[in-house]
């Protein structure tokens, strides 16, 4: 039996190249597919024309925005459970904050709070309309096997995306390996909703024999590496007088960087430096709430090169990938950006992640006919007819200052009309239960 899904009156926005195209329709999705779109007349609509089209056998969006879903480039799926924690020790700057708090953390998770982890993230996501996860993790006292309990964990609540394991030499030999090692196994099971990346942690906790290690070890697997860079000044500071290099500089004189790389942050990173992670197609995650959060300092954005990558990330502190761009937008604006520019920086990062999610994701949809039924749909109906001129204010002054009112992945509710599509209450019980025994190891 054919699983369809009827939807009136929708704005759907698609996208043809770098350019977004409105269109108001009714749809028909079939086995997970847009099967079928037929324009309307949005004056139409308005003038209440189309109200007697209306029953139980369609959804009706009520003349609401609907786009791609939202994409987190850089997640800490890990970190879900550190709320409301007593941090024994200084978090006076960033490397206290990550000694105090997240290397004392991750040390402490085991599959249960892993899982639950996960759960977390999956409600969190969803109810934000962010689908496709790029996840960094970290547990290395349970390593065998973790990434696969994350992506069973999405994958069962139709969520997307690359899980990596974070590799670094602070703890000790052996965890080195068995990190590697999960990598390794993560990758060469790759699967339709989840692919492996190479996950390492940061410059200043990896030694050269590790990144040459890495290095031998990927080049025969179709994926790029997952690392944090400059995301403050002691990464490069440290590498410098331990290395005699600068991070950039170690991950290329390992041949680590290519066209399928995540450089997460970026922020203490020189002009020529940008230019060569452009020249050979990275792309760096910006996570601008977490940045000010850890008081590590933003990117220098008119340093950036016209061609480099840039995607919206949020780094672990939420999945609200909504908040980061408008965060982005208006930073751009606060630092001098004309009103010109600073859209025009938007709608590159809106373009430069698509780009990036189909070297994953070949089937991300762009909401046009046959293509994968993935689609937000905003609790938005625009003021005025939206069109690809003005769609962009639209956006930054309204839909991102929405809720999604419904989400539909591979042709499926899972957020209809503000309800996840599933029992929820048994899953958050044992969330609280895990968040409740984390607590208790770590401030014992």
């Amino acid at each position: 039996m054919k699983n369809i899904i009827y939807i009136k009156n929708i704005f759907l926005v698609q996208i043809a190249g770098n350019q977004v195209n409105p269109v108001f329709c009714d749809l028909k999705i079939e086995d997970g597919k847009i099967a079928e779109i037929i324009p309307k007349e949005f004056n139409a609509f308005v003038n209440g024309e189309y109200d007697s089209e209306i029953s139980k056998d369609y959804y009706d969006a009520k003349g609401s925005v609907a786009t791609i879903p939202m994409i987190n480039f850089h997640e800490h799926i890990y970190s879900r459970l550190a709320k409301g924690l007593n941090i024994k020790g200084s978090t006076e700057n960033f490397h206290k904050i990550l000694k105090n708090l997240w290397w004392k953390l991750d040390l402490m998770l085991d599959e249960d709070m892993i899982r639950a982890s996960a759960l977390m993230t999956v409600f969190e996501s969803i109810r934000n309309g962010t689908t496709y996860i790029f996840d960094h993790h970290s547990s290395p006292n349970s390593t065998k096997g973790s990434l696969k309990v994350i992506a069973d964990t999405l994958s069962e609540f139709g969520l997307r995306g690359t899980i990596c394991f974070e590799v670094t030499d602070r703890n000790g030999l052996e965890l080195t390996k068995q990190a590697v090692q999960e990598n390794y196994d993560f990758i060469e099971s790759n699967g339709e909703n989840f692919k492996g990346m190479f996950g390492l942690h940061a410059s200043f906790t990896l030694k050269d024999q590790t990144l040459r290690f890495v290095s031998n070890l990927i080049k025969d697997f179709e994926t790029g590496i997952h690392i944090h860079l400059c995301e403050d000044k002691i990464d490069r500071e440290i590498s410098e007088k331990k290395f005699d290099a600068s991070p950039l500089e170690r991950l290329f004189k390992f041949n680590l960087v290519n066209s399928k790389s995540i450089l997460a942050h970026g922020i203490h990173l020189k002009k020529k430096e940008y230019r060569k992670i452009a020249e050979i197609g990275a792309a760096i995650a910006l996570n601008p709430d977490s940045n000010m959060n850890n008081s590590v300092g933003l990117p220098e954005f008119k340093k950036f090169p016209a061609k480099l990558k840039l995607l919206p990330g949020t780094d672990g502190m939420h999945s609200n990938i909504s908040k980061t761009i408008k965060q982005l937008f208006l930073l751009y604006r606060h630092y001098g950006g004309s009103f010109a520019d600073t859209f025009s920086f938007l709608q590159r990062i809106y373009f430069n992640q698509i780009d990036f999610v189909k070297k994953y994701f070949d089937d991300f949809t762009t909401l046009n006919l046959n293509e994968r039924a993935d689609l937000i749909i905003w609790d938005y109906v625009p003021v005025n007819q939206l069109t690809a001129e003005n769609f962009w204010g639209h956006f930054v002054y309204a839909v991102l200052e929405r809720q999604p009112k419904t989400v539909i992945q591979n042709g499926k509710f899972y957020l209809k009309d503000f309800q996840l599509q599933f029992n929820v209450d048994s899953f958050e019980k044992e969330i609280i239960k895990q968040g409740m025994r984390l607590k208790e190891k770590f401030e014992s």
